[in-house]
Order: structure tokens, then sequence, then C-alpha cells
């Protein structure tokens, strides 16, 4: 049985893509300008609390990219960048919205409700950028104690008397995740050795 001719290809040939075609028109590089960093500290402090060494620190990243992505000699040098950083700072201050004081005090205030230690708050605030003197100055003025704390950690961690079995056996396991929680061996053992439902400043 003879076959007939094979069937012609009526589509469009592609053509093989120039290197021209390939070629990504690279994107205008954005100016790092006061005005550009203001909105951009602006929109930080207005999804997150910060002390000012922190907020600097996210100025300082932002700066980075964009001089990158900037074509030699467009870009300001690092001492003009560094200016204006300290300007944009500067304002926020001025403008009350940057208070490292309020902002540890905020700081310690909430990480106590969540049951953290003395010492985890110390390292989250130095972790943050605040300066040794505001953090000694706010933990002296915490009225709160670490007994309370280590209850309110036990609690949230389901440890000792929040746990629904093997209580006894993990006791020591317990206790040594709470002192790696920044607690001293005294309140450790009263949080995790309290009956459920008990009053922190009652256990002695």
């Amino acid at each position: 049985m003879s076959r007939g001719p094979p069937a012609l290809y009526t589509g469009t040939m592609r053509r093989p893509p120039s290197s021209s075609d390939d070629a990504v028109p690279k994107r205008r590089a954005r100016p790092v300008t006061p005005e550009w960093l203001f909105r951009a500290a602006a929109h930080y402090l207005g999804r997150y609390a910060s002390s000012a060494e922190n907020l600097r620190r996210v100025l300082q990243r932002k700066t980075a990219r964009r001089v990158a992505e900037a074509e030699e000699g467009e870009a300001p040098g690092p001492d003009e960048c560094r200016a204006m950083i300290e300007a944009t700072l500067m304002r926020f201050h001025e403008l009350k919205l940057l208070d490292d004081d309020a902002f540890a005090a905020a700081r310690l205030s909430s990480l106590r409700r969540g049951g953290a230690s003395l010492r985890k708050i110390e390292a989250k605030l130095s972790e943050k950028g605040v300066d040794r003197e505001t953090i000694a100055k706010t933990l002296e003025a915490d009225e709160s104690t670490d007994r309370t704390a280590a209850f309110a950690h036990a609690r949230r961690r389901r440890l000792g008397p929040h746990r629904l079995r093997d209580r006894a056996e993990r006791r020591e396991r317990d206790i040594a995740a709470m002192m790696r929680a920044g607690f001293g061996l005294g309140d450790a053992r009263a949080a995790i050795d309290a009956e459920p439902g008990a009053d922190p400043e009652d256990e002695g």
C-alpha cells in the first residue's frame, strides 16, 4: 500500500531568538533621598515598634539595596547615606515617634505577659539595639516578678502542672527547660511543682 506525500506544515515558522530578544531591560535604579528614607521609616514604624538602633539597621539595609541597584556614580556615598539616615532618625525623635525608653517599657510588659524571665527580656532588648543604661533602668522599674513570670511560662509551654500525663517522669526535664528560659532554680521548681491553679506568690 503506497503512502501519499507528507503533509506540509503551514504554520508560522518561529525564528531562533536573538541576543537582543533575550536582553531584559534593566530597571531604573531608585534614588536614595531624605524623602524616601522618611517614608520608609514611617512605613516600618507603622507596622512595628522599634528602638532607634533597630530602625537604623533597617534603613541601612534598605539603603544598601538601593545603592547596589544603582549605576556607578549615581548613588550617594557611604558618608552621605549615613548622614541622611541619622537625620531621619532625628526627625522621628523630634516627632516623639521614636523613644527607646517607651519601647523598652512596652516590650518588657509584653514579654512579661508571655512569661519571659528578666534574663530573657534583657537579651531581647539588647538584640533590638537598646543600650545597657536604658535596659538597666527599664528592668529596675519593673514591678513584676520572675516567680509570676515562671508560672506564666509553665502554663504557656504546658510544663509541670499543665501536663496532661507523665508529669512526675518529666519533672527534671521541665525544670531544666525553665532554667534554659532564664529562670532561677527556685522559681523553676516552684512553677513545676505547683498545683494547678496555684497562686505564684503563695508558693515559697
